[in-house]
């Protein structure tokens, strides 16, 4: 038995449109203000001594029909009702779990019965008082003895709080998904172990927690569109951040050891499964390192996160992936000759071209063969690297933050983590020559200049940093999202952000 304002059925069959039982239920509202002079948003307090989690683990062992001693509060949403005459069921849940309520006319008195009967519904958040006890048919439950209606529900719970499936919802109403799918709420809890599991281990290595700006005037740290807003006060275009990465360093001169950052970047570009506009990085450097001790880091944090959640052998959409140090280390010449026979280190420009072009990678005339070297390894090694890989000897055209490699300046001392195919982290031994940075940036405002949206603009003041002089440093990014992705089998990069990116309705 339900009251009308729980029901979706209209007369003939069918639903109820949402709006008509919104009607409903603050009609229902106005008259429980106007009848009982009961304000159901007061401004009240409600002791809540156990969650019903902590409940369940500590009266797992009653006994059929016996009923607990203790004097129990706590609070949730009623998420279905079952009432039967002068007795009712309810099950009530908080953000730990669910737990059925027994009202019984005789323990409440016939006032108060009559009062949750007539105006509690599914979806009101309640506080009760009462006893743990198990009932005949074998279900934990509390014996409520007093109970206050906390907040009232005026929109009804999506498909009888059995599980939201349509995915545009889910995202556009986060509040509504976290009601009907607990799993989701468990997501969101690894996800939270999983950052505090970072800066466990940065901490646990020394490492300062600072945070740097999110506006500033030049987009720098990354090859990436950025998002432009306007200064009124200033009167000038600044840019939201698409790395830490220049700040960061800036600290390292200043003098500051180890630094990290773990916050939000933005990059005006495209939207898929693994991109989002505003996405979570954590960005790190070290002093007197190298992109190898960067290695190791990225190893010891994932390790870690692995470990927390149970596992360092990972499912993923029905994958296997093996996390158990050491991971793979290949350089991104090689993994590209293996896949297409193609020798980049070895080949003359021209040679390359025409590979290219037998390979349908479109290319400009005067592409290099480390031009052309990325393009390869984009199209047909990425994908191709499922388990834990770091892929080093990126070309020093498109890596104008990193050290030359000293044996082959035209690579760079940097890597690359990919895993199930995507990448996870980047890694550089910063270049903090700033006569090499100058002129790096020159080429890339040339290439900028020539159309390319993403090249790095030339940061003066990054480059007077440097000639104040920078330690040997080894710095590194690593995705969060993709992190959390990883390990809690999500599907899509909107599963693992409270609240995505969406285009307005």
């Amino acid at each position: 038995m339900t009251d009308e304002t729980n029901s979706c059925c209209v007369p003939g069959g069918g639903e109820m449109p949402e709006e008509e039982i919104f009607r409903q239920r603050k009609d229902k509202l106005e008259r429980l203000r106007a009848e009982e002079g009961y304000d159901p948003y007061a401004n009240d307090h409600w002791d809540c001594s156990h969650s019903l989690g902590e409940i369940r683990d500590r009266y797992e062992g009653l006994s059929h029909d016996e009923v607990s001693t203790d004097s129990l509060s706590a609070g949730g949403r009623v998420m279905a009702l079952r009432r039967h005459g002068k007795a009712a069921f309810a099950t009530m849940m908080d953000e730990s779990c669910s737990l059925q309520l027994y009202f019984q006319q005789n323990e409440l008195g016939e006032e108060r019965y009559a009062f949750f009967k007539k105006w509690v519904d599914t979806g009101d958040i309640i506080g009760v008082r009462g006893n743990a006890f198990r009932t005949q048919r074998g279900e934990l439950s509390i014996k409520v003895r007093e109970f206050r209606l906390l907040s009232k529900s005026l929109r009804p719970l999506p498909e009888k709080w059995h599980g939201l499936k349509d995915t545009e919802v889910r995202y556009r109403k986060r509040y509504i998904d976290l009601i009907a799918n607990p799993e989701v709420r468990d997501v969101f809890r690894k996800r939270a172990l999983i950052i505090k599991t970072f800066r466990d281990v940065l901490e646990r290595n020394g490492t300062l927690d600072v945070q740097t700006p999110i506006l500033s005037s030049i987009a720098g740290g990354a090859n990436a569109r950025p998002f432009v807003t306007h200064h009124n006060a200033l009167d000038i275009d600044m840019y939201l951040r698409i790395a830490t990465e220049l700040h960061l360093k800036r600290l390292i001169v200043g003098m500051f050891g180890r630094v990290y950052e773990i916050g939000p970047n933005f990059r005006n570009e495209g939207m898929d499964s693994r991109h989002n506009p505003e996405y979570t990085a954590m960005e790190v450097y070290w002093a007197y390192s190298s992109y190898r001790d960067m290695m190791a880091l990225a190893e010891e944090i994932l390790v870690a996160c692995a470990d927390a959640l149970g596992s360092r052998v990972v499912s993923y959409q029905g994958r296997e992936i093996d996390l158990n140090p050491p991971f793979k280390v290949a350089a991104m010449a090689d993994l590209v000759r293996e896949r297409t026979g193609v020798d980049f280190i070895n080949a003359a420009d021209e040679e390359a071209r025409r590979k290219a072009r037998e390979h349908g990678v479109e290319i400009s005339g005067d592409s290099t063969r480390y031009d052309i070297l990325p393009l390869f390894f984009e199209r047909f090694v990425e994908e191709t690297l499922i388990q834990p890989t770091f892929v080093i000897g990126h070309p020093t055209v498109i890596s104008p933050l990193s050290k030359r490699n000293r044996e082959n300046p035209d690579v760079t001392d940097r890597f690359e983590l990919f895993i199930n195919g995507w990448e996870f982290a980047n890694a550089f031994s910063e270049l903090n020559d700033p006569i090499d940075q100058r002129a790096r940036f020159a080429d890339q405002a040339r290439r900028r200049d020539e159309g390319d949206e993403e090249s790095h603009p030339f940061d003066e003041d990054f480059v007077n940093a440097l000639e104040h002089g920078m330690p040997p440093t080894g710095g590194m990014g690593i995705g969060v999202d993709r992190t959390v992705m990883l390990l809690t089998d999500s599907r899509s990069i909107r599963d693992v952000i409270l609240f995505p990116t969406m285009r307005p309705i």
